[in-house]
Parts: C-alpha cells; structure tokens; sequence
C-alpha cells in the first residue's frame, strides 16, 4: 500500500487547531498554509507559505500583493495567485458592505479596516473618495485617480461634479503614501483646500481627508487642517 505523504498529517492537525480554537492560534504563516491546502491540494506548503511571508513582508502586504507579483514566486501559478486574491476581494467587500449599513461616522474605525487593508501597501498613489448622504451613509466608494509613487491628480471640479451626480452632501476624501510616511504635503494641502472651496457653493462638506501609509495614517480634521 503507498504511504500517505508526511504533510497529510499535520493538515489535519492544522484544521484541527484552527476549528477547535480560532485563528488567533496560529502563526501568519499556518494561516497561510490553511488557504494554500485548498489551492494546492497534493504538495507541502509549509515552505511556500514561509517563503511568501519572507518575501512580502506581512501579512497584509502579501494579501494586498497584485497578481504578477505572486505569480512572480515559484511554486504559485495563476490559480493560486487568484484564490489569495479572491480571499483578499472577499474581505474587503465584507468591510465595505459593513460601513454601507450605518452613518460612517459612527464607524470610524472599521472604516480605517476598510482603508489600510485596500490602500496601505499599494505602490502607487490613489485618490479615493466616499460618498455620503444627508445621514452621512454611504452612497458610494471610488477612487477618482491614480498616479505615480508619490502624486496623484485630483481635481476639484470633477470631484463636486460626481457628488452631485450621486446626490451627495458630504465627502471623505482619502488617498495613500506609498514612501510609509503619512504626513501631508504641501500639496496634499493646497489640493484639500481647492476641493473645499469648490463644494462650498454647493453645500457639499467635506468630513476629512485621511492619508493612509504602512507606518500610520493622518486626519486633516484631528491636525486641524480642516
């Protein structure tokens, strides 16, 4: 009779923990294995889920990976970089229909979820923005631009002519610092300033502008620059 490979076993016993006693028993790195094991069915994964951890950083950084990038790594091929990303998907639209259900201002925290674990590692700059109603319930989430490492156009007019389109009356205005660094620009500054005064007019607020980054985020509204 063939013998049951070695890593059959501890798979078992791997669910096991993870059932019996949550995901907080275990490293980043078995939590990793529990994904691959359904993607890679007949192969010890443990060194793959290793070698993706060392390679990405983190946790977060490795769920927030595009594609190629993880396609980049031997041993995944593009069904395996598709079910990370379909986890990473589902998390994030979990979230999202979360902050969809009641005044976002009154989840302010699971909104920064929301924001690191779509924004924080990205390697380019995008400008998002959510769109709220008069309850300050959201309406919509999009990001309105993207650019490169270390700027992203926006542009006034264009972000008060898409809340009126959505009926909007207040914003959110959010993007990302790849440099780690959340601190505002000089012109992060002048740009919130411009969006600011152009929905004046329209009596459309602005709540904030959040910068999300590795290393933390910043409210303009808690620094005062709102």
């Amino acid at each position: 009779m063939d013998k049951k490979p070695h890593y059959s076993g501890h798979r078992a016993r791997l669910r096991e923990r993870f059932v019996s006693s949550g995901e907080d028993a275990l490293q980043d790195y078995e939590l990793i294995e529990l994904l691959l094991f359904m993607a890679l069915p007949r192969r010890d994964v443990k060194p793959l889920a290793k070698t993706l951890l060392a390679r990405f950083g983190s946790l977060p950084e490795l769920m927030s990976a595009p594609h190629h990038a993880l396609m980049q790594i031997e041993g995944i091929s593009e069904n395996t970089a598709t079910a990370i990303k379909t986890v990473t998907a589902i998390a994030h639209r979990t979230i999202k229909q979360e902050l969809s259900q009641k005044p976002i201002l009154n989840n302010w925290a699971r909104l920064m979820d929301y924001c690191r674990s779509t924004m924080a590692h990205e390697t380019k700059e995008h400008f998002r923005i959510f769109f709220l109603n008069k309850k300050n319930i959201l309406i919509e989430d999009e990001v309105q631009g993207s650019g490169t490492i270390d700027h992203t156009p926006a542009y006034p007019r264009e972000v008060v002519k898409r809340a009126l389109e959505l009926g909007a009356t207040a914003l959110i205005l959010i993007h990302n610092h790849p440099s780690g660094d959340p601190t505002p620009s000089p012109d992060d500054i002048e740009m919130t300033n411009a969006i600011i005064e152009a929905a004046k007019p329209f009596e459309i607020t602005i709540h904030d502008h959040i910068i999300i980054a590795r290393n933390g985020h910043t409210s303009f509204k808690n620094e005062g620059l709102i």
